[in-house]
């Protein structure tokens, strides 16, 4: 079987990582990648470790109106980029937009892939979670499905690896210079991932009102984030971890381990690491570690690929990560 891909965004941390992932899938061909500032290069000169058989591919301006035959393609752009540009994509083209404009938009499956597979199976326009809701999502899930913890007030404080933050344009906040031997917190008092992890607990808990407080920060390291999540609940931490083992029984790239996950644990993988422990009395701990381009982005985004055309889930996901 092979299924005809398209990368739009690919000179973009999100969209490199994506054909790393699509290079090494027994079912994916690429045959199509855009980049607003590489257009006209070669994917070799890119990425000088591309294979032979992709070396020559040329990158094209993103232009929708002359794409090629595609069965998929995965739209990595920034967010407000995508919206108009998708809408003209045939039906027929499966997409996983790696951006934020389709996420719990009509029409679109959110493609949180390890707590409702069942859902993008069905779906041929599916909107990836961004990284930050990926971490702490995964560990929340299975507490608040469960009944054990009060979804009226949640606190999320987050960090994230300065890739998290994409390529940019050359600002130097992002440089070296400025982000080594330094923590900062952003995004607040409104973070555009708040909405989607307002919706997606209201779903899981089957209750109609959560207030989610937020606080991302950026760390000087290249990639990772670790989710720290606060919930009120009375369950012990042995309860938490069992019901986490329950719920993710059959999910291939989740790990529920007993200590307090690492983010490094993640590197170079789909895989997300959850754990739970108590901090004082009725204060539930959720930790969620992932790598934000991994699950947090192009791992997560190939997996619901995976999903839409009826492929075994781990099919171009089996690596392990990197370490050291």
């Amino acid at each position: 079987m092979s299924i005809r891909v398209g990368i739009a965004g690919v000179s973009g941390y999100g969209g490199g990582e994506l054909l790393r992932l699509c290079a090494g899938h027994p079912a994916f061909e690429v045959v199509y990648a855009t980049g607003e500032t590489t257009a006209g290069q070669k994917l070799v000169e890119r990425f000088p470790g591309i294979s032979p058989k992709l070396a020559e591919l040329v990158i094209r301006k993103w232009d929708p109106p002359s794409l090629p035959k595609l069965d998929l393609l995965f739209a990595s752009l920034p967010t407000g980029q995508s919206k108009a540009a998708l809408a003209s994509v045939p039906a027929g083209v499966k997409i996983v937009d790696v951006g934020g404009d389709h996420r719990y938009v009509d029409g679109w499956t959110y493609g949180l892939a390890d707590v409702w597979p069942e859902k993008i199976r069905a779906a041929g326009r599916v909107a990836n979670p961004g990284c930050y809701p990926s971490a702490a999502l995964l560990a929340i899930a299975p507490i608040v499905a469960g009944g054990l913890a009060d979804i009226r007030q949640i606190i999320i404080d987050a960090k994230s690896g300065i890739s998290g933050a994409g390529r940019g344009d050359g600002d130097s906040k992002l440089g070296f210079a400025e982000v080594n031997e330094d923590v900062s917190a952003y995004g607040l008092p409104k973070h555009p991932h708040v909405p989607e992890m307002t919706a997606t607990v209201v779903q899981l808990a089957r209750k109609s009102e959560t207030k989610i407080i937020f606080a991302p920060h950026l760390i000087p390291m290249t990639r990772g984030i670790l989710a720290t999540c606060y919930l009120a609940g009375k369950a012990t931490t042995a309860q938490c971890l069992e019901s986490a083992r329950k719920f993710y029984a059959d999910r291939p790239f989740v790990r529920v381990v007993d200590q307090p996950p690492h983010s490094k644990w993640a590197t170079g993988s789909n895989l997300v690491f959850v754990s739970y422990a108590l901090a004082g009395e009725n204060v539930i701990v959720a930790l969620g570690a992932i790598d934000n381009l991994g699950k947090g982005a192009a791992g997560q985004a190939v997996q619901n690929a995976n999903l839409m055309f009826g492929l075994a889930e781990t099919s171009g996901l089996e690596g392990v990560p990197l370490w050291p």
